[in-house]
């Protein structure tokens, strides 16, 4: 028998995306669930593109970072409680910010061989509906008294409960390895980069445009992103009080030029041309290459700005670049999700350390930054994969766009989207 040929990669579309306004925390969605957002989202693809029919998608993938016990098996039920076909399989996904971007790299990989047609990707997160945890020592107690042989033994256990094990483990927004949370790593990163407060604050002015309309699907009575702040001036922002890296002189990070906690979810469309083809799908985009990176933010060169949390696309970008051939001014559009305005401008004066040419500040972000829309962790990479797509589409013409994505851990995602 002779040995299977391995199959050929084929170009993988990207034909739509949709996703839920995003809301500031402990606001409308405060007691919606990452089920109930994705499943909203997903809906709304399902219904713009058609997908109701039976095995009319072969997958979906999606995942969130902020997980309950009843988020297992999260993507899978999604599906059961959409309307798409309750026959179609699904798996989660997580890499903390870039869990979105993975999964649709998870399922352009499947299109790429050959072994889907079409596949849709996404993700949700509420910094709302966090979960809590059992106090450890509480935790520890119940399952000694679980494990006892007798009653006596069982009520000899439970006598060890005083009230202090009954305060719940809230959830911290910080590095388990650090003890920092990502916005105080990157107010070290901004320091060692030299990141200015008024260079954060140009880069955080928002606008509107309403280009999100036939992306975006009304969710519990919001129809667009709640953190939009169209009144927002340069000279607004730098009256904002710094609220990271206060332990140092002459602090910068402030709300203004900072992601707030959000909620929300975002899914995409993506597919062989054949089968857009069939569909009458027009595909937006094609995703030609990604990368991924990890930097030591622990024990490598964090005072010196190199290995800070944020910092691995400064890693993953010039590797992808290089293995495809291209500068950076070969790009007609750059998204950098901005978890900060500082580590934006960090990314990409380390990009041109590392010998990449400047990026021009009209092709960056262009619709908006996370900066402006939100960051619900996992929903994240989909929001920027089909908002860039759209990008590229409404040009008309032949076009280039990169994706960065910093990530927790120390990590970053990044892609290639073309249209030719």
């Amino acid at each position: 028998m002779s040995p299977l040929k391995p199959p050929r990669a084929r170009r993988v579309a990207v034909v739509g995306g949709a996703r839920v306004p995003f809301a500031r925390s402990d606001g409308p969605y405060a007691t919606a669930s990452n089920q109930e957002m994705l499943t909203a989202a997903l809906d709304g693809l399902v219904e713009r593109h058609g997908l109701q029919g039976p095995g009319a998608v072969g997958e979906f993938v999606a995942g969130a970072v902020l997980k309950h016990s009843r988020d297992f098996n999260l993507a899978r039920e999604t599906v059961l409680g959409s309307t798409l076909d309750p026959r179609t399989p699904a798996y989660d996904v997580q890499q903390a910010c870039g869990t979105g971007l993975q999964a649709v790299i998870a399922a352009a990989n499947k299109i790429a061989l050959g072994q889907t047609e079409s596949a849709v990707a996404g993700g949700a997160d509420t910094a709302s509906d966090a979960p809590l945890g059992v106090n450890d020592r509480l935790r520890r107690i119940l399952l000694e008294a679980r494990r006892a042989k007798s009653p006596g033994a069982r009520v000899k256990a439970l006598a060890k409960i005083r009230p202090a094990h009954l305060v719940p483990d809230i959830p911290r927004n910080a590095e388990p390895r650090t003890g920092l949370s990502m916005g105080e790593h990157a107010a070290v990163t901004a320091r060692a980069w030299g990141i200015t407060r008024e260079a954060q604050d140009e880069l955080a002015a928002a606008y509107e445009r309403g280009f999100f309309q036939d992306l975006v699907v009304p969710f519990r009575g919001l129809a667009r992103d709640q953190n939009l702040r169209p009144g927002s001036t340069v000279e607004k922002l730098a009256a904002l009080k710094p609220v990271f890296g206060l332990d140092a002189p002459g602090p910068t990070m402030t709300a203004g030029n900072s992601t707030p906690l959000t909620d929300g979810a975002a899914t995409v469309l993506l597919a062989s041309e054949e089968w857009a083809e069939a569909r009458g799908l027009e595909p937006l985009a094609y995703l030609t290459a990604y990368e991924t990176a990890a930097v030591d933010f622990v024990g490598g060169d964090v005072a010196g700005g190199e290995d800070g949390l944020l910092m691995a696309p400064a890693y993953a970008v010039p590797r992808m670049l290089e293995r495809a051939g291209l500068g950076i001014e070969d790009f007609d559009l750059v998204e950098i999700h901005g978890a900060f305005a500082s580590q934006v401008l960090a990314t990409l004066a380390a990009w041109e350390k590392r010998g990449l040419a400047p990026v021009d500040r009209a092709r960056l972000n262009t619709a908006g930054s996370s900066l402006a829309t939100g960051h619900p962790f996992a929903a994240t990479g989909a929001r920027v994969v089909a908002t860039l797509a759209k990008l590229l589409a409404e040009r008309g013409g032949p076009g280039r766009g990169l994706i960065s994505v910093c990530a927790a851990g120390g990590q970053g995602v990044t892609a290639i989207l073309e249209r030719t």
